[in-house]
């Protein structure tokens, strides 16, 4: 019998990426199986790149809304595809309530925010046997109580080349010489964000080299990367210019990658690009980059990780001291 799977996926762009694996994981025990997965929109681009995933089905929903009217009109359309299984990846109370509205008969997903009787495989999750979110996503593709034995395979994001190419003509870049990506920004909060001042002295030692630098990243990275500009006036600028599909595509370019703790990280990672990753409050035990090229630079602060957004003691000392000198260093590891 052909199995229909719905995912609820997470609406972080590094939570969506770090799923992949269990797709993958499912269509290596169900290879006929078709996986829907239910997102925000937004997050299509994502979606898209991955090869497991039938259709993706928009959620119209804003983080913090519970909107239960809607959730059961959405769940009303849900009922007639005919799902056998949903899996729940966000942990929250109102993720689940879409697969129980639709009465799909198996709701699989980690017991949390009072989820008793919305799903009926609720998981009690050990946080030391699956340290790193990507395990807790993949672990749900097995049956309850198989212990993850094998090795968990990395992300995966694919390219459509004539989309690619398409936007390298549009934006009139150069392939002439080596890229390296910086992604300056991070949605969670400035302190996840190396300074400027560094990825500037970072960004000018790359091009005195030969090397070309792009900043790329959303309209809310435009600040940042203006001050990058100002002390680095030979990098190229796209943060804002491009729609995520098109910076996931240009991404793919790049001969290195330098990123903070974010979503774009775990794009360079599934892109199997050669990447840093600059940390700061937050920890790479829980999110680190999956991929076999990956350098995580971290100072290791008494006071970090603290995962706050805004440095609590004012002076961000975790990323303000981590220099250009430290990044550039593993930039040359990664060609060895």
């Amino acid at each position: 019998m052909l199995k229909r799977i719905l995912i609820v996926a997470p609406a972080w762009v590094g939570d969506a990426i770090m799923a992949q694996p269990l797709y993958a994981r499912i269509k290596a025990r169900h290879p006929d199986a078709l996986i829907d997965v239910l997102a925000p929109a937004w997050t299509r681009p994502l979606h898209a790149r991955m090869a497991e995933i039938n259709d993706l089905i928009d959620a119209p929903f804003t983080h913090g809304e519970l909107k239960l009217r809607e959730r059961w009109a959405l769940a009303r359309q849900i009922k007639a595809r005919g799902y056998h299984q949903a899996i729940v990846l966000p942990n929250s109370l109102k993720s689940a309530l879409v697969p129980f509205f639709a009465g799909i008969a198996k709701r699989t997903g980690w017991l949390g925010e009072m989820r008793y009787g919305l799903l009926n495989d609720a998981r009690e999750l050990d946080p030391i046997l699956l340290p790193q979110m990507a395990q807790r996503f993949y672990a749900l593709g097995a049956d309850a109580g198989v212990p993850l034995t094998e090795a968990m395979p990395f992300p995966v994001l694919t390219i459509n080349a004539d989309a690619r190419d398409a936007t390298v003509r549009k934006l009139g870049l150069s392939l002439d010489t080596p890229i390296v990506a910086i992604c300056p920004g991070a949605e969670y909060g400035p302190a996840k964000r190396w300074p400027a001042v560094h990825a500037a002295a970072l960004a000018n030692r790359l091009i005195a080299e030969g090397q070309q630098v792009w900043l790329l990243g959303s309209n809310k990275d435009q600040e940042i990367c203006s001050e990058i500009r100002q002390l680095a006036p030979q990098v190229l600028d796209l943060a804002g210019k491009t729609s995520l599909a098109e910076a996931i595509d240009l991404m793919s370019l790049a001969s290195s990658v330098v990123c903070n703790d974010s979503g774009l990280m775990h794009v360079a990672a599934a892109l199997q690009r050669p990447l840093v990753a600059v940390f700061g409050s937050s920890s790479p035990s829980f999110t680190p980059p999956l991929a076999i090229k990956a350098k995580i630079v971290t100072l290791d602060l008494e006071c970090s990780p603290c995962f706050a957004r805004v440095c609590p003691l004012g002076h961000m000392n975790c990323l303000n001291q981590l220099e250009a000198d430290l990044v550039y260093t593993a930039l040359n590891k990664l060609k060895t």
